[in-house]
């Protein structure tokens, strides 16, 4: 069984502070209530009529970043506070509920099960939050079921929410990926993602979203199979109506094939565009797209697109010891879901055996490239050129390595390699100086202070930090494609009780240390590694 870390506990209040917190304390709800109201009164005065308190003339513009971060801290502690709030209505609402039913068969009337008398309060408690929050009852409910997540079995998270060292989004979107689930795995699961914070500093909704099924995938791989083989069953297209005349076209499929139909409609709009088009990328996709489903001239011909898959050897062929395999591009997928198709595309046919390819096998066979990766973080590790351009294979190996755009918080997929130490100033064209990116943070030159590789004892692995102008610096990681060894305790500890144990780790590699700032230990009494 997991034995997870108690969060940690604020330190001692003042006298006068603990008094009030006590008062509100013994106050309940409606103390609590009164404060908000009082302080958004003021508040709310200073935002109708500022008078001079936005006049720049005079004031220093990091008063205004000052500002800024306690307005964030304020918005931490009151999501945090919103999200046991929505508990707290959602039980309300079903002891009434229960209460109800049990008069009502004082009365003769069938008393309802306990599973339909919570169902009736969380639809309640859901349509009173939509209403309240003005967020749409799907939304609303997504929220209030989220929200028990957190209270009740990732305090880990909720502890990260009230400090500010994630984002509420972020936390809610990872509590609504462990739906598949129960307390026990969840709880595991919180567990790990706390000890992973560090690398989730600038991570947005995708990378937490990519973190917890990857640890999802260690502590419960058997399960994780079969939750992808019944969603391989609900394959589904749907139309979405739009503005304008427009509409959503959805397709819900293998995350294999959608990103090998994404690849080439990306494809297809860069030939586009170098044939003379002047739309956007994303128009020529659409285009591409719908040309080629209807049949009309301008379609697509049918070519053959190479796709990297990143997987174990041991998960390749032995199912079930926990590691995912990560699709370029996308992110962490069950190893389920591509092992059978890796399995034919990799290996030739035996004798008299029928090539699942036809004629076509020996040209798209694919080709196996070994990988190592850091010991303690599970990133790839890199080659060097003295080119200034990324060559093709290392340019290839970044999107390996990033996944998606390494922009603090930024969701978007990557489409250029960017140098993190500017060639122009002596940067090197290294996997040790590149990360992949989006265009718009390609060129972080114009709007951040400074961008820069770190080296960092207590957490190794290609970390990079960007520092706005404001002074306030976030540091982004790879997702890591295979598990980390500095939390395999945990792990196994965790799996003791809900997956099965893994085979030892593979060779690794080690990568070098070019070109990065040192970050000193807290601890300055300490000795160094």
């Amino acid at each position: 069984m997991l034995m997870s870390t108690p969060p940690p506990v604020p330190d001692e209040e003042p006298a006068a502070s603990s008094s009030r917190l006590r008062a509100l304390r013994d106050g309940g709800p409606g103390a609590v209530a009164e404060m908000i109201d009082e302080a958004g009164a003021l508040l709310a005065a200073i935002a109708t009529e500022p008078e001079n308190m936005f006049e720049v003339s005079g004031r220093d513009r990091a008063a205004y970043a000052q500002l800024l971060t306690g307005i964030q801290r304020s918005r931490s502690l009151i999501d945090a506070l919103e999200t046991r709030a929505v508990v707290a209505l959602d039980d309300a609402t079903r002891r009434d509920r229960l209460s109800a039913s049990r008069d009502a068969a004082g009365h003769e009337v069938d008393e309802q099960p306990l599973d339909q008398i919570a169902e009736s309060a969380h639809r309640i408690a859901s349509r009173d939050l939509s209403l309240l929050s003005r967020r749409a009852p799907a939304d609303a409910g997504r929220t209030v079921t989220s929200a028990r997540r957190l209270v009740e079995s990732m305090p880990h998270l909720l502890t990260a929410m009230i400090s500010g060292k994630a984002a509420a989004n972020s936390l809610y979107a990872a509590a609504d990926a462990t739906s598949v689930l129960d307390a026990e795995q969840r709880a595991a699961v919180d567990a790990l993602l706390h000890e992973r914070l560090p690398s989730l500093d600038g991570a947005g909704t995708r990378k937490w979203k990519a973190a917890v099924a990857a640890a999802i995938g260690e502590l419960d791989p058997d399960g994780e199979a079969i939750r992808h083989r019944r969603s391989r069953g609900k394959r589904h297209l749907s139309l979405t109506q739009g503005d304008h005349g427009m509409a959503t076209f959805t397709a819900y499929m293998p995350a294999a094939d959608a990103k090998l139909v994404h690849k080439r409609l990306s494809l297809e709009a860069e030939r586009r565009r170098s044939n003379g088009a002047r739309t956007g990328h994303s128009v020529l996709m659409v285009d591409a797209l719908t040309d080629t489903v209807l049949g009309r001239k301008e379609g697509m011909d049918p070519v053959q697109i190479d796709l990297g898959v990143m997987i174990t050897d041991r998960a390749l062929f032995h199912p079930g010891v926990g590691d995912v395999a990560h699709i370029e591009g996308y992110g962490p997928v069950p190893a389920e879901a591509v092992r059978d198709q890796l399995r034919a595309i990799t290996a030739e046919p035996a004798d008299g055996q029928r090539d699942p390819f036809e004629g076509d096998g020996p040209a798209i066979r694919a080709v196996i490239r070994r990988l190592y990766t850091h010991p303690t973080t599970g990133e790839l590790v890199q080659m060097d050129s003295r080119a200034r351009a990324f060559p093709p294979a290392m340019a290839r190996f970044l999107s390996w390595r990033d996944g998606s755009c390494r922009g603090p918080f930024c969701n978007a997929s990557t489409r250029q390699r960017d140098h993190i130490v500017p060639h122009g100033l002596g940067g090197s064209t290294s996997l040790d100086n590149g990360q992949d990116t989006c265009a718009h943070c390609n060129q972080k030159e114009l709007d951040t202070l400074s961008v820069e590789r770190l080296d960092d004892p207590a957490h190794p692995g290609h970390q990079v930090a960007w520092t706005g102008f404001a002074g306030t610096t976030r540091i982004t990681s790879p997702s890591p494609l295979v598990r980390p060894t500095g939390g395999a305790e945990t792990v196994e500890q965790a799996r003791n009780g809900i997956g099965r144990h893994g085979s030892p780790e593979g060779p690794r590699g080690r990568p070098s240390g070019v070109g990065r700032r040192r970050v000193p230990p807290e601890d300055t009494s300490s000795s160094g590694p």
